[in-house]
């Protein structure tokens, strides 16, 4: 809603300036279904859609729910949750970076589309140095077990680092293009996914709801126009 971080909001509840049903309440998890939250006794009201912008640390799942581990879903507060908030695409358990979650499900469809061919820019670190050919290669399509990706844009930073801009989002693949010229990932780190880019500001597991521009912005990438 605008109100800061999670640990600024939690900040808010100790001291005593978020209420429910005009009680000032200091436990952050507190039940809020049905009641009426405020801050400042200032009426917090939904907009008509949630995108928020998240911070995905390392060890979660990109998934609405799982039986066994912890998703990026825990780290959201439960309205989100009940309102159909869910991640546009996915990243692996140990990928960190942006991940936008809406609850525009039309929107979200769109922006992971092939279709739309919507860029996302990952930062990788690696096992072994680049041979000098890896930009090419990258450039003209590398070839896979069970298909060929599309041509993406290698900017090497080191031997032993690399920016790589792709155009499709299939399982495990900016690790698999890696791997294909011999240069295992050891980290992988997503910068930006369109015109979204991860806001400096955010720490691994923080998340904030997207601004104005930058919601007028996806909508455009998805070729759409913005509902309220």
């Amino acid at each position: 809603m605008g109100y800061g971080s999670r640990r600024e909001v939690q900040a808010l509840i100790r001291a005593g300036r978020v209420s429910l049903d005009g009680v000032p309440v200091r436990d952050s998890g507190a039940d809020t279904e049905d009641r009426q939250v405020a801050v400042d006794f200032k009426p917090v009201i939904l907009p008509g859609h949630t995108h928020i912008m998240l911070h995905k640390p390392a060890g979660l799942l990109t998934a609405a729910r799982d039986r066994e581990a912890p998703t990026v879903m825990d780290l959201l507060p439960p309205l989100c949750v009940k309102n159909g908030c869910m991640p546009v695409g996915r990243l692996d358990k140990d990928t960190t970076g942006i991940l936008f979650l809406t609850d525009d499900g039309v929107l979200g469809h769109r922006l992971i589309s092939p279709k739309r061919h919507v860029d996302k820019v990952y930062l990788a670190e690696l096992e072994a140095p680049l041979p000098p050919d890896a930009a090419e290669r990258f450039r003209e399509g590398i070839s896979l077990r069970d298909f060929t990706a599309l041509p993406a844009v290698l900017e090497v930073l080191s031997p032993r680092e690399a920016r790589v801009t792709v155009w499709e989002g299939k399982y495990h693949q900016v690790k698999r293009m890696f791997a294909a010229v011999g240069c295992p990932v050891i980290r992988l780190h997503r910068e930006s996914f369109g015109p979204l880019c991860l806001d400096p500001r955010l720490g691994e597991g923080e998340y904030r709801p997207l601004t104005d521009e930058e919601v007028r912005l996806v909508y455009q990438a998805a070729g759409m126009e913005e509902k309220t």
